[in-house]
């Protein structure tokens, strides 16, 4: 097989850094950001790089039809709409930017908290209805409070970080990482999560062990009432579960910026989409909290810088 020379085709949207750095490190590239994954395919062989969002699944189909592909680059942290196994069975680099959304990811989330524990969504509803409910709307301080991580990678620590000035204390859980104690968070085991969390937020990507974790069995060992948040991945929680944990007074409040179905109609269609509507104690955001307008730039900056410290090595 003759070995093509380096060229890049990008598939989505992406901040112009990207291109511009390309073309000042005089790396080819074709940027086609609204091109499906079937005009992806016929053409995809002639290209030794593929920058990609979420636009499609790049699965071993696809991988096998790429046989000149040296690596992948993912606009974002998550990969799972890459199958990482085959890619890297095949000799494909992986590369993404946990780097470049993570700042927006704890902001967005420590918003959400906030305004759960305030009742934020419910009070400026209830104003534009006409009532003025102080005493039904009474908030909670987080401050004295014990936050809990359930992962401690780049989302985990910037969201510790964002927590440090509010007064409360940080404890992580990591399966895969120890001696990660800081200045921001304490390493524990997640006997101590279950035990002392006031507040439970996940930071984990979506694999096969962490699809559907977050179920009954698990927020039924919980020894007191928790906030729950994910900025992770929505397939990581059974939402029925947390509908019945609140219910129940189990969990406080619900916020998730990403859901298990992410399409409408799809969602309007899911069985369980009615009682998450129309709960109260649940905020939702359409999988924004890394979409800020400065993360938008830092992504592509550092996938780019990635991608070219990739290409000089090999």
């Amino acid at each position: 097989m003759t070995t093509l020379p380096t060229k890049v085709l990008i598939v989505d949207d992406i901040h112009p850094v990207f291109m511009e750095k390309l073309q000042g490190e005089n790396i080819a590239f074709d940027y086609h950001p609204t091109i499906g994954k079937k005009e992806t395919l016929d053409i995809i062989s002639e290209y030794t790089g593929l920058v990609i969002r979420s636009k499609f699944k790049v699965d071993a189909a696809f991988i096998d039809a790429a046989p000149q592909l040296t690596f992948i680059a993912r606009g974002g942290a998550g990969m799972d709409n890459i199958d990482e196994h085959y890619a890297l069975e095949k000799g494909i680099a992986l590369l993404n930017a946990p780097e470049g959304n993570r700042d927006a990811v704890g902001e967005h989330m420590l918003g959400m908290l906030l305004g759960l524990m305030n009742n934020l969504n419910r009070g400026n509803i209830e104003v534009k209805g006409g009532l003025w409910r102080r005493e039904e709307n009474r908030g909670l301080e987080l401050g004295g409070r014990t936050v809990a991580l359930i992962g401690y990678g780049n989302n985990g620590q910037a969201m510790a970080r964002k927590l440090s000035g509010f007064g409360v204390t940080v404890i992580a859980y990591d399966k895969y990482k120890t001696g990660f104690s800081d200045a921001y968070a304490t390493e524990v085991s997640m006997e101590e999560v279950v035990k002392r969390a006031d507040v439970l937020s996940l930071h984990i990507p979506l694999t096969h062990e962490t699809r559907n974790m977050v179920d009954d069995e698990y927020l039924l060992h919980f020894r007191k009432p928790i906030f729950f948040i994910n900025g992770a991945r929505g397939e990581i929680v059974n939402i029925p579960a947390v509908l019945d944990a609140l219910d129940a007074g189990r969990v406080l409040g619900a916020a998730f910026d990403v859901l298990p179905v992410e399409k409408f109609p799809a969602l309007a269609n899911a069985p369980w989409f009615t009682r998450l509507i129309k709960h109260d104690k649940i905020a939702l955001s359409p999988h924004v909290a890394g979409w800020s307008v400065e993360s938008y730039f830092k992504i592509a900056d550092v996938l780019v810088g990635k991608v070219i410290k990739y290409l000089i090595r090999h």
